[in-house]
């Protein structure tokens, strides 16, 4: 006797209770009970079982097992497959086509046009002879151990999905801070991307796209990424200061005028600390989506796990952090000079 048989029978659910058999495949504790002959007895109150679905399913076979909702989820999924791929191959088509042209130029051109060119940018953006040194040293350190390619493959990554992040996250964000029914509906979605597993956002995207695919692994990066652009670009222009918001109002500026000219050269901070922190995510993401595919320092360091080399895999997660601290001082370096010129 099962121990929630009473609750079926005092619905008066017998018949429906016996004549029922679940379609969830056998639990390999069922499978060793059964084998062993084992038959359930009476519990006690102190052993008494939640009343969950598969409690209930040993009392009643009719009633569904846990198996059997997360089979109907992946059959749901699977009749829905078709139909989502057709809407959002061409849709994101796109963004294979700038991963795999990004990494195409960063691979093809010659080192010693990339690295220059890369140390001109850091130095527009930072002026600064002494970070543009630190940058020059990582980049050779990284060549001088044959990891230049690797490198090259994870920084035009963490390019156009970082680029991408910026370009819609921005826009949202401006939507947000002008909308308060907009922030309500939009906040919930960022707090679950916020908190969903990294390993979560390839599941359904290994179903929907190719492994093959750059766009695999680029939507992942960018789903995990875009949110601290988008909750910071949304605080930024709301922290604007209200009087200058009615001095503008004053001064008689359009709300298209407002908004470019006021609230967002004084949320730039702001914007720039998201684009930082979506830098930073998409660095760390791109390890994880090496898993399915994506190249760069994150395959060492998965080669390191898999084959158990420490020095590959070590090596690697320096190379890695190297590249964080290059573009986290970047980042930061760009911010203080748009600190510095507000405050003049």
């Amino acid at each position: 006797m099962a121990t929630y048989d009473f609750v079926f029978s005092s619905l008066g659910l017998d018949d429906w209770c016996s004549g029922g058999k679940s379609d969830a495949p056998m639990s390999m504790a069922q499978l060793l009970s059964k084998t062993k002959g084992e038959e359930t007895t009476e519990t006690s109150i102190w052993e008494l079982p939640f009343p969950s679905m598969d409690a209930l399913n040993k009392a009643c076979p009719a009633f569904p097992q846990s198996r059997e909702l997360t089979k109907g989820l992946e059959e749901g999924f699977l009749s829905i497959k078709d139909s989502l791929s057709v809407v959002l191959d061409p849709i994101t088509q796109p963004l294979s086509w700038a991963l795999d042209s990004t990494l195409y130029a960063m691979l093809s051109t010659p080192w010693w046009i990339v690295i220059p060119i890369l140390l001109a940018v850091v130095f527009v953006v930072s002026k600064s002879w002494k970070l543009v040194s630190f940058v020059a040293i990582s980049f050779v350190t990284l060549a001088f151990i044959d990891y230049y390619e690797y490198a090259m493959q994870t920084l035009a990554i963490i390019f156009v999905c970082a680029f991408l992040c910026v370009l819609l996250g921005v826009p949202i964000g401006i939507a947000m801070s002008r909308s308060n029914m907009m922030q309500r509906l939009t906040i919930p979605i960022l707090d679950m991307l916020q908190t969903l597993p990294p390993f979560v956002y390839l599941i359904p995207l290994i179903f929907l796209f190719s492994v093959t695919e750059s766009k695999l692994y680029g939507i992942a990066i960018i789903l995990y990424a875009i949110v601290p652009v988008i909750r910071l670009t949304n605080l930024g222009i709301r922290l604007v200061d209200k009087d200058v918001i009615e001095a503008a109002d004053a001064f008689g500026m359009t709300p298209k005028q407002k908004l470019f000219k006021v609230q967002i050269p004084l949320a730039l901070p702001n914007i720039m600390a998201g684009v930082n922190q979506t830098i930073m995510m998409s660095l760390a993401m791109v390890v994880i989506a090496s898993l399915v595919s994506a190249p760069g320092l994150g395959v060492l360091v998965l080669r390191g796990i898999r084959n158990l080399e420490l020095g590959v895999g070590l090596v690697a997660g320096l190379g890695i952090v190297i590249l964080a601290v290059i573009l986290d001082r970047v980042t930061k370096a760009s911010l203080a000079r748009i600190n510095a010129a507000q405050k003049q």
